[in-house]
């Protein structure tokens, strides 16, 4: 019997061939951005420690389309960020093609300060 191979199988193994050679650390934390069927999430992680920065998501972020919002939400976790004295990070793209809401999140974030 063919196991079959669908959408989230496939961004699961994206994300972890990624997550290998990809890790945050206190000087340089993770920006994990994560797209879902209703908003993109984002979140600044210290991997050394196992802890959450920051986080912001595009629901709270202010805009017409999702796409927008999520511009506006990477430009406020940015903020978020900067408030607690981040200003580079790596990016984990979660396994989702860098296009679209995804691109928009990391645009946002490079506006807002973030350099990576």
């Amino acid at each position: 019997m063919k196991r079959s191979i669908t959408k989230s199988l496939k961004i699961e193994v994206r994300h972890n061939r990624i997550r290998a050679k990809i890790s945050g650390t206190s000087l340089m934390p993770r920006l994990c951005v994560y797209k879902s069927n209703t908003s993109v999430y984002g979140q600044v992680i210290d991997d050394s420690k196992g802890i959450t920065l920051a986080a912001y998501s595009a629901d709270k972020a202010k805009g017409k389309g999702l796409l927008e919002k999520s511009a506006n939400a990477g430009k406020e976790l940015a903020k978020l960020a900067q408030e607690k004295g981040i200003s580079k990070v790596v990016f984990d793209r979660g396994g989702f093609i860098y296009t679209g809401k995804i691109k928009a999140f990391a645009d946002g974030a490079r506006e807002g300060g973030l350099k990576f």
